[in-house]
């Protein structure tokens, strides 16, 4: 069982920056895989960015350039570094872990983002 919890979401002017955070717990050996998404209400849940386990990084296209995604093994934290935010990256982020048989989501983080 893995419990991720994500804090540093917020209200920021266009332009501006955030980094969120994403602490994980529970009983696992260690995390695979650990990324992040965004979700809009009324539309899909959309890929970020993930870090696998030894540091090997993905983002998509939207993400590339301007987020960071990192993490720090020792604290079983993943964070995700935002900058030149713009409106339209205004919705909730979640953590995702992944593990051997198993994916877990946190709870969910709020950005807007104002223009």
């Amino acid at each position: 069982q893995v419990h991720l919890v994500e804090s540093g979401g917020g209200l920021v002017q266009a332009g501006g920056s955030l980094r969120l955070s994403c602490v994980a717990s529970g009983s696992f050996f260690r995390l695979n895989l650990m990324g992040w998404y965004r979700q809009v209400p009324g539309r899909q849940r959309e890929f970020i960015a993930y870090i696998a386990y030894g540091g090997a990084t993905t983002y998509a296209n939207s993400a590339k350039g301007r987020f960071t995604i990192s993490e720090d093994n020792a604290k079983n934290t993943v964070y995700l570094q935002m900058n030149s935010l713009t409106p339209e990256d205004t919705a909730v982020y979640y953590c995702n872990g992944q593990v051997p048989g198993g994916s877990y989501w946190g709870q969910g983080t709020q950005v807007t983002v104002s223009s």
